[in-house]
């Protein structure tokens, strides 16, 4: 397996995979499969997939060390970028099929609905990394700088699941949060753990 991973194919392949929602929800919307609330829809599948692809993207080193397959390191970076394109195209669901760009009503809607304001401030932190994500940002930056920079994706899936339980209160259907928040909370967890050993 290892040595498989290593190969041109396996980066191919993750990627062909992590685009198959896309292609999924770009067929269902030319052949009316959205269901009566297409804007609803597009905006939940786009979410649901941008908060999965937070837990493979944080789960790449706890695998790598506890599998022992640091070939896994290569894939971070196509993972956290197929993640920041689900999370694009989750708030140009809601500013665009939702409402239509027009940024009054989306400034009025804010305060009823306050977990707009949460996901804006989740995808504000998201831009940085994607914007750094490429090797020559590395050597400008300095790995220490860029290290720094790149931990703030726990803040980004800590607000990713405020956004997520905030939008489920109204409904009180909240098993679907507390399953991506035990997950997140379980690799924050461990690197944490794995941090305060470092120090001890």
């Amino acid at each position: 397996m290892s040595t498989w991973l290593r190969t041109r194919t396996a980066w191919w392949v993750l990627l062909a995979i992590g685009l198959l929602p896309l292609l999924s929800l770009v067929w269902r919307t030319l052949t009316d499969q959205l269901g009566a609330n297409p804007a609803e829809t597009l905006i939940r599948a786009t979410g649901d997939w941008t908060l999965r692809g937070l837990c493979l993207t944080l789960a790449i080193t706890p695998l790598r060390v506890l599998l022992g397959w640091p070939e896994l390191l290569r894939f971070r970076r196509l993972l956290g970028l197929l993640t920041f394109g689900y999370a694009s195209l989750h708030l140009l669901c809601y500013t665009g099929f939702d409402m239509g760009f027009v940024w009054a009503d989306i400034a009025h809607d804010i305060p009823k609905r306050p977990f707009v304001l949460v996901g804006a401030l989740a995808f504000a932190l998201l831009l940085p990394l994607a914007a750094t994500s490429w090797n020559g940002a590395i050597r400008r930056m300095g790995a220490k700088r860029w290290q720094a920079l790149h931990r703030s994706v726990y803040a980004v899936a800590v607000l990713a699941i405020l956004h997520f339980w905030w939008m489920r209160s109204g409904k009180r259907n909240f098993t679907e949060v507390w399953v991506y928040g035990l997950i997140l909370a379980g690799l924050l967890g461990w690197r944490v753990q794995r941090g305060l050993k470092k120090l001890l």
